[in-house]
């Protein structure tokens, strides 16, 4: 029988939900209860069958994309030539030292980065056909995007003055459109983004990590878009650069099953295999993918509206939860965040972070308060049960001030979280708002309680 029928039978089925709610509740907590110091890369995927129109031709002349530097010959026998894997058979026992003392400081492999060339090329463009007049290369570090893509000006924000330093001063001098930016001190990723972007001047404002390789034709794709669309927010595809053996990830010629951003209800971004629905909107392999957060490393924004939209929340500290922030109040305040297929660039994801926090880490937590008080409305209160610290900085107010931040979501006009969850991520699990039950569980041969009543 219909359970509405049978009260006795109704009771059961809405117990054995509330079950399933706890259960996976406590599950959730338990993943999330440290902090996530690392994005990881996303799934590597197999090459489907051939089947989706690969990316069009594009209407630049050939002057046009011409690349702001010449790239001298490559050495096919040199190390990691062509973005294949870096391999050495031999190693002497300073050599070992060297590799471990790199892995120790960086945690990747800076012993086989630096013995591989700036210069290095990436092989023949592995991109759908129709792509391959975009002129491109590809090496790592500051000579990559002026050998890759066309440019006015660009800007290095290194670590402190102690690191690199007259080193990479003299190196940037022969590049002559490069600017080295440096903090006096150490403020964290947040601060030295808006310093960047207070002393460009171009148009368009690019944004990426250290650790990255741009492929052919990487720039043209985000520059075309963003003129298209300028309140679009877009990022390329990022491919995976091996953290030990600094193999480049290629493109695959007939497309791929391709990835977006997400988050939890930690507020710790994440990778999925773009839906069905999302599939489904776009039509052919041109089109950009919509996702609901992006990774925040690698984009390209229109600079008058990444200042119209408020660029950064610069009460945040170091690093953590800041492209989230960013991607609720793209999307809430009439924005898009997109990812360009035909725009790959390729990145290192480090398994661990190399950084150390100031402050401790419990800045992260303060950061992610800080997008909760002024995004995410009653759904912070998902957040708050699965961070305890971050509950406990909200109860006693200790983020800081966030009048202008809701003062810019009050004048921009934005929609509210329950609209986000709705219209751009309805593939979210949403828990529910009152629980009756809710917390970490534990094993219950060590004791303790499996879960808090809520008030």
């Amino acid at each position: 029988k219909d359970p509405g029928e049978e009260p006795w039978l109704k009771n059961i089925v809405q117990g054995k939900d509330q079950v399933l709610d706890l259960m996976l509740g406590a599950v959730n907590n338990i993943r999330d209860s440290m902090p996530k110091l690392q994005i990881g890369a996303p799934v590597r995927q197999e090459e489907p069958p051939p089947s989706a129109r690969s990316c069009p031709p594009g209407v630049y002349t050939a002057a046009e994309l011409r690349p702001l530097m010449e790239r001298p010959p490559q050495d096919p026998a040199s190390p990691g030539a062509d973005g294949k894997a870096f391999k050495k058979d031999r190693w002497t026992p300073e050599e070992t030292k060297e590799k471990e003392r790199g892995y120790e400081k960086h945690c990747f492999n800076a012993f086989a980065s630096d013995r591989i060339s700036l210069q290095r090329a990436l092989g023949p463009d592995s991109r759908p056909p129709e792509l391959k007049h975009w002129w491109a290369g590809g090496p790592q570090g500051p000579s990559s995007p002026l050998s890759d893509g066309p440019g006015s000006s660009f800007f290095l924000l290194p670590p402190p003055p102690e690191y690199l330093k007259d080193e990479l001063d003299r190196y940037v001098e022969q590049l002559q459109i490069v600017r080295v930016v440096r903090q006096k001190e150490r403020k964290g990723l947040i601060t030295a983004r808006l310093l960047g972007a207070s002393v460009a001047s171009g148009e368009v404002l690019t944004f990426l990590d250290a650790h990255c390789e741009c492929f052919h034709g990487w720039l043209e794709p985000l520059l075309s878009r963003i003129a298209e669309e300028p309140t679009a927010v877009v990022s390329p595809d990022i491919a995976t650069i091996d953290l030990n053996t600094f193999e480049f990830s290629k493109p695959i010629q007939n497309g791929k099953q391709h990835s977006r951003g997400n988050f939890d209800w930690s507020l710790t971004f994440g990778w999925e295999i773009v839906p069905p629905r999302e599939r489904q909107r776009r039509k052919d392999e041109t089109f950009p993918i919509k996702s609901p957060t992006f990774a925040g490393g690698l984009f390209a924004i229109s600079r008058s509206y990444f200042e119209h939209i408020g660029s950064y929340d610069d009460q945040m500290e170091i690093w953590g939860g800041e492209n989230v922030e960013m991607s609720f109040r793209v999307w809430q305040c009439g924005g898009q965040v997109e990812i360009i297929p035909c725009s790959v660039v390729g990145h290192v994801f480090r398994s661990k972070s190399p950084h150390t926090f100031p402050k401790g880490t419990q800045v992260i937590s303060r950061n992610q308060v800080r997008l909760a008080e002024v995004w995410m409305d009653e759904y912070k209160e998902i957040f708050y049960r699965r961070n305890q610290q971050a509950a406990q900085m909200a109860r006693e107010k200790t983020y800081g001030d966030i009048t202008d931040r809701r003062k810019l979501r009050e004048q921009l006009h934005c929609k509210n979280f329950t609209w986000y969850l709705q219209t751009i991520y309805p593939e979210m699990f949403v828990p529910d708002l009152t629980p009756t039950f809710y917390g970490a569980g534990e094993n219950p041969r060590g004791g303790g309680r499996a879960g808090r009543r809520a008030p």
